[in-house]
């Protein structure tokens, strides 16, 4: 896992942008409210903005001629859908100029009934669909409802199936406490990952002092929702 050249509280708010993919996921925001928080994360440099597939084209025009790009986030939140299905919604989304990456929800149903085998299959399928178009996938586990175990067996389910990235929580599971992406869980990714794949955190990264500790350890990328971006970067006045 290759860390920053420099500390995390060394760096400028456009370096510490750079790590954010920003979340507009919500499936109650207007179209309103989706270009203005794409607006807002393009103009403060962020990698992405984490969509719905449906907003591609309402957003791309606001990512234009910036270093933002856009990441549909397909399958969300379940992950439960056929490859099939799957497939295609990566192929639908990771088919656009704006769009850097697709970000996939794996089937935590059944990693929790141990059926790895099949969720390594659709998962090559559906990197595949990603590659074939140019685009990186990351791969969301759902930690919080996941064992240390399905976790750490989940990462190298990931590499062998061709993902670029392995990815925490979708911020929207219910039934269990939220613990998101802690240290702790990073850091578990990361001892399996070594330099074979890339990660993401996201869920619960809501103070700056959470984010640049991540970034210290050596993150790749983190999700972070549009009300924590201000604070995770200072901005607050």
């Amino acid at each position: 896992m290759k860390h920053p050249d420099k500390r995390a509280e060394q760096m400028d708010r456009k370096e510490l942008a750079s790590y954010i993919d920003y979340s507009v996921l919500k499936p109650e925001f207007t179209e309103e409210q989706i270009i203005d928080l794409t607006k807002d994360g393009a103009a403060l440099g962020c990698a992405t903005i984490c969509i719905n597939p449906k907003y591609i084209g309402l957003c791309e025009p606001y990512v234009k001629g910036t270093e933002t790009m856009l990441c549909p986030v397909t399958d969300f939140p379940f992950g439960a859908s056929s490859t099939k299905s799957r497939v295609e919604q990566i192929e639908n989304a990771a088919n656009h100029d704006s769009v850097k990456e697709v970000d996939i929800v794996a089937n935590f149903g059944e990693i929790r009934s141990g059926n790895y085998e099949n969720v390594l299959a659709d998962l090559k399928e559906c990197a595949a669909a990603a590659h074939k178009y140019g685009k990186e996938l990351k791969v969301i586990f759902e930690t919080d409802a996941l064992d240390e175990e399905q976790i750490r067996k989940m990462v190298h389910v990931c590499i062998d199936a061709g993902a670029d990235f392995v990815k925490t929580s979708t911020g929207f599971l219910t039934g269990y406490e939220a613990h998101g992406a802690t240290p702790e869980t990073i850091r578990i990714m990361m001892d399996e990952a070594g330099n074979n794949i890339k990660i993401k955190g996201s869920g619960c990264i809501r103070t700056r002092e959470h984010f640049l500790k991540l970034i210290d350890m050596g993150i790749d990328r983190m999700g972070v929702g549009y009300r924590s971006v201000p604070v995770v970067l200072d901005l607050q006045k």
